[in-house]
């Protein structure tokens, strides 16, 4: 009989702990490359540069001229945040997708008898949403700059400027994650995500100055998430940001971090019970 020595044993503890923490690592980086060979599959990168170039054709070509015509108005200039958000809702999009369709599909169900922390599986959908976001506004870039969009805010405006539709579109492609999640099938998701996008993009500033609006609505288009984060894009972008004027999307974004949250909690105990 042998007997196991301290040594011995001490190997086989530390060799347990290092195994116990690489295989959370190895089913996160698993699950990640699954979900952006999902995206690649699925056409999603073509998408994503197709979105931003419709938006543009569609609002930019018919009405530039007018637009033009406005003392000191370069709308290629105007359109760029509307451009730049409507891409990352895109990403955000796909992101409520993918969740409902791995609860649809019974994803969710076969990891759940599996060794698996329930947050792997979200953090690899994360993971997979930033893969997608990137590219996202990279392409939306390259819309802008055919349009005639240029960087007039220098390093710091520009690079504030990413910073705040990065941050814009990691909230909403959470947000958006827990609403697949709660919601589960792929067409209640559908609902969820179109409709307040749809009428949130039309009624704000993204694509005509707020004085184009009827007064008895003016409040709620200026005062919305996405005409506040137009209009703090367009003051970094122009170099002329103040605290007061970034200030209400800073306030917009924590209270998207509070939703993003709660719906992601709900949505993990919903698909983990």
């Amino acid at each position: 009989m042998s007997i196991a020595t301290p040594q011995r044993e001490s190997a086989a503890t530390r060799a347990g702990a290092l195994q116990a923490r690489e295989r959370p690592l190895a089913q996160w980086w698993a699950l990640t490359g699954r979900g952006v060979a999902k995206v690649v599959r699925n056409g999603e990168l073509i998408f994503a540069f197709l979105s931003p170039a419709f938006l543009a054709v569609c609002f930019y070509l018919p009405l530039r001229s007018i637009m033009d015509s406005a003392p000191g108005m370069n709308y290629g200039q105007f359109l760029m945040p509307i451009i730049v958000l409507q891409s990352v809702g895109f990403a955000a999009s796909s992101a409520a997708m993918r969740a409902a369709n791995d609860g649809a599909e019974g994803i969710n169900t076969r990891f759940r008898v599996l060794p698996m922390s329930a947050a792997v599986p979200m953090l690899a959908r994360t993971a997979t949403n930033l893969v997608l976001l990137v590219v996202s506004l990279m392409c939306a870039s390259v819309a802008c700059l055919l349009i005639g969009w240029r960087a007039d805010g220098g390093v710091v405006g520009t690079v504030g400027l990413f910073a705040l539709a990065a941050a814009i579109g990691v909230l909403f492609s959470m947000l958006a994650d827990g609403i697949g999640l709660v919601a589960r099938t792929p067409e209640a998701t559908s609902q969820a995500m179109t409709l307040p996008t749809l009428i949130l993009g039309m009624l704000s500033t993204g694509f005509v100055p707020l004085s184009q609006f009827p007064e008895w609505i003016q409040p709620f288009v200026r005062n919305q998430p996405i005409s506040q984060f137009a209009i703090a894009m367009r003051a970094l972008d122009s170099n002329t940001a103040t605290w007061e004027i970034v200030r209400p999307s800073i306030a917009w974004c924590g209270g998207l971090l509070v939703a993003a949250v709660v719906l992601l909690i709900l949505g993990s105990r919903k698909a983990w019970k």
